[in-house]
């Protein structure tokens, strides 16, 4: 196989995507697909190429001559078209998340497992510098046994909001609980250690200005404490306070290592900084800056999320080629990175009591979750439904929905007006 071909379903967020597959020499884009055609014809206007064939019926992309399909559609609709991809023959690399409820997770560990077809998990924030630096030396030894980290990822989406959510007050981001969206933070800890999380006690943040504006119905950010299964916990807190932060931090009984604070202006998460003991107990004093380079460091400067969306595709495409070295988050870590969001909410609603993180690679354990739809998306939940407000979904007037629209249809009038 010379070059992997490549379908992207999600013309918005999968731009990133066909700007690699158009440049790399492992993969060549040939389809893409959206269900709204603006989006379509915003991509024929930045990729000049008649080998790509557009699509806005799935079903019909579905059929293109590919070996893989990249799925940057809505988060909460991943697990349903990685199954059918899956079933279809088709390899699937998965944007964030992988899945609204557990008995899609179920669905989804199942379908992976009866294919022949590889699933990658594309959490990009694991391979941004300093995480994927941190990594390494971990792996290596040098912080000795893990006892503790926090993950922050904190992201102001009120200038955005028009674009994503073109003011649909039942878009999934105007009604996922704040906890949902956890893999940013909590995710790159997971990967860095290899450990899995037992146990989950959530937090919701108090529902605010921000989100009152945006009409999105939930607490402004989600906080959970994880158990691992070696005894350590660690910290994630994500969601959309007024400022924006990306920031990780790992403890070790011989030291810590810790990006650096946006705030510092330092290179933040291209930068990381240890602080490390030669034998446990040491005290040092001595502390290293660090910018983590590779092999592959150079050609993924140009490309979004400080380089980490390259890093995604290039191992995804590499494992389908065979290469021993590509290093994919599979769907069981994916799950262990995308559970604890959906059980901490349960906890926020109990109370703050603790709740079970389960492990998916063993079938008899999916049975609980089998038929487990409890989640904020009425379509999917049925009876099984949750607000996404542990206080009662806040009421949000029609003309904040309307006003956000109103800035989505003067976007495209002006690119619209500049590009005749």
């Amino acid at each position: 196989m010379e070059k992997v071909r490549v379908g992207v379903l999600g013309a918005g967020r999968g731009e990133t995507m066909m700007e690699y597959c158009t440049h790399a020499d492992n993969a060549v884009l040939v389809a893409v697909c959206d269900k709204d055609a603006y989006f379509l014809e915003r991509v024929k206007g930045h990729i000049q190429s008649e080998q790509i064939t557009y699509y806005e019926d799935f079903e019909e992309f579905l059929k293109h001559d590919m070996d893989a399909v990249v799925l940057a559609n809505y988060a909460n609709d991943h697990a349903a078209f990685a199954v059918r991809c899956l079933q279809a023959g088709k390899h699937v690399m998965s944007e964030v998340l992988p899945c609204e409820t557990l008995a899609e997770a179920v669905k989804l560990a199942e379908a992976v497992e009866q294919s022949e077809q590889i699933y990658a998990y594309g959490e990009n924030y694991c391979f941004m510098a300093a995480p994927r630096q941190m990594r390494r030396l971990y792996r290596q030894g040098v912080l000795g046994e893990f006892e503790y980290g926090e993950g922050e990822y904190i992201h102001n989406c009120e200038s955005i909001w028009p674009e994503i959510t073109q003011g649909n007050p039942e878009h999934w981001r105007n009604n996922m609980q704040a906890t949902f969206y956890c893999t940013h933070s909590l995710g790159p800890l997971l990967h860095i250690t290899g450990l899995r999380p037992v146990r989950v006690t959530g937090f919701e943040l108090p529902f605010g200005p921000v989100n009152r504006r945006m009409g999105a119905k939930a607490g402004q950010a989600g906080l959970e404490l994880v158990e691992l299964e070696n005894g350590a916990v660690v910290k994630s807190i994500h969601g959309g306070l007024c400022k924006n932060s990306i920031w990780y931090t790992v403890y070790g009984t011989k030291g810590r290592l810790e990006s650096a604070r946006e705030d510092a202006e330092n290179g933040d998460v291209s930068c990381l900084y240890s602080n490390l003991d030669a034998y446990e107990g040491e005290c040092a004093s001595r502390v290293i800056k660090s910018n983590p380079k590779d092999e592959l460091s150079e050609k993924a400067e140009a490309y979004g999320h400080s380089g980490s969306d390259f890093y995604t595709l290039w191992n995804f495409v590499e494992k389908i080629k065979g290469n021993p070295k590509a290093e994919i988050i599979d769907v069981y870590e994916a799950l262990d990175m995308g559970l604890p969001g959906i059980l901490s909410y349960r906890s926020v609603l109990r109370g703050g009591v603790p709740v079970e993180v389960p492990d998916f690679r063993h079938p008899a354990v999916r049975e609980y979750y089998r038929y487990d739809n409890a989640c904020t998306n009425p379509k999917k939940a049925g009876e099984q439904y949750v607000p996404s407000y542990s206080k009662g979904v806040p009421p949000i007037a029609p003309e904040v929905y309307e006003r956000i629209a109103g800035l989505w249809r003067e976007k495209k009038e002006k690119e619209e007006q500049e590009k005749n």
